[in-house]
């Protein structure tokens, strides 16, 4: 996934998106227009309710493997539309995800788990000086998680990412929480799209499942990758309080999550990328060409980013 992708956010006021020469346009009364490149066009969070767009527009970001978010009147994203058919190997990539075994999910979502129990532990760490136990948690995680290392790390976490002993994860809650549903939400689509380009199906997870849910592959692999937004999101609430409006540079600041940059093994890539890379990776593993999933070492931003 090239390092110039973009992720545009459509909210802050009316405009008309079309597409011209490979390029989408966006148009606003009294403003001069802006033109995106489509293979720059990574994910369109649209949000505002005079936002119109082109079927070609639209066709077009998903002929070049973006992605689509659409928000509600609250602001929350209620629908996301993913590219088919942008990987050659695609059938052969599915059909292997649908034949992979039973132990093939399980040690994928041991590494998960893991990965994400770790993140979790440094950023309390960076946050309050102690990781509250979640590295020694994170040791303790077996093949397909049996023991519920994932629900038991997140009964500690939670009251102290936040310093407040009564939070509670709850999606309908209006608190910090909507602002952890809206950076998840994008997140997701960001992780939805990179599995498609992968050529692998979101319906087939290695771990969530669920007749109604269409994006399980997608809640799966982007697990470990959720500490970035809780990290944004306690930013956030230190500076303007949990009941801060989910308004433009608040949306702006969890979106901009996906453009931090990730260090490992001397790399320096943005989150965007590596979530394109974890997802062809998982695409490996099914065919049998590698054991694991590759995550970044540090799912935590470098130092002065």
């Amino acid at each position: 996934m090239p390092g110039d992708e973009r992720v545009l956010d459509l909210s802050g006021s009316a405009a008309r998106v079309s597409l011209s020469h490979e390029r989408l346009v966006i148009r606003r009364d009294g403003e001069e227009d802006a033109h995106v490149p489509l293979m720059e066009a990574s994910l369109a969070v649209v949000s505002h309710p005079r936002i119109t767009c082109t079927v070609a527009a639209l066709a077009g970001l998903m002929r070049h493997g973006g992605s689509l978010v659409v928000c509600d009147e609250s602001q929350m994203p209620v629908g996301l539309m993913l590219p088919l058919g942008v990987n050659n190997e695609q059938t052969k990539r599915v059909l292997a995800q649908a034949a992979a075994s039973r132990p093939t999910g399980k040690r994928l979502w041991k590494q998960i788990v893991r990965a994400k129990v770790l993140a979790q532990g440094h950023l309390l760490e960076i946050r309050m000086g102690d990781d509250g136990g979640l590295r020694r948690l994170a040791d303790e995680v077996r093949s397909g998680d049996p023991s519920n290392v994932e629900g038991r790390a997140a009964q500690r976490y939670w009251p102290l990412v936040f310093g407040d002993p009564m939070f509670r994860r709850r999606r309908e809650a209006q608190d910090q929480n909507r602002m952890l549903n809206y950076g998840y939400a994008v997140l997701r689509a960001a992780v939805g799209r990179a599995i498609c380009a992968a050529g692998l199906h979101p319906s087939l997870g290695v771990h969530h499942h669920g007749r109604n849910n269409p994006w399980v592959l997608a809640d799966d692999l982007m697990e470990p990758y959720r500490a970035l937004v809780d990290d944004e999101v306690a930013a956030i609430t230190g500076e303007l309080g949990g009941d801060v409006a989910l308004a433009g540079d608040v949306k702006a600041r969890l979106i901009g999550v996906l453009h931090e940059r990730l260090s490992s093994d001397g790399e320096s890539r943005t989150v965007l990328d590596w979530i394109g890379r974890t997802a062809s990776s998982v695409a490996q593993v099914f065919v049998g060409e590698r054991r694991l999933a590759l995550y970044p070492e540090g799912l935590w931003r470098e130092v002065g980013a």
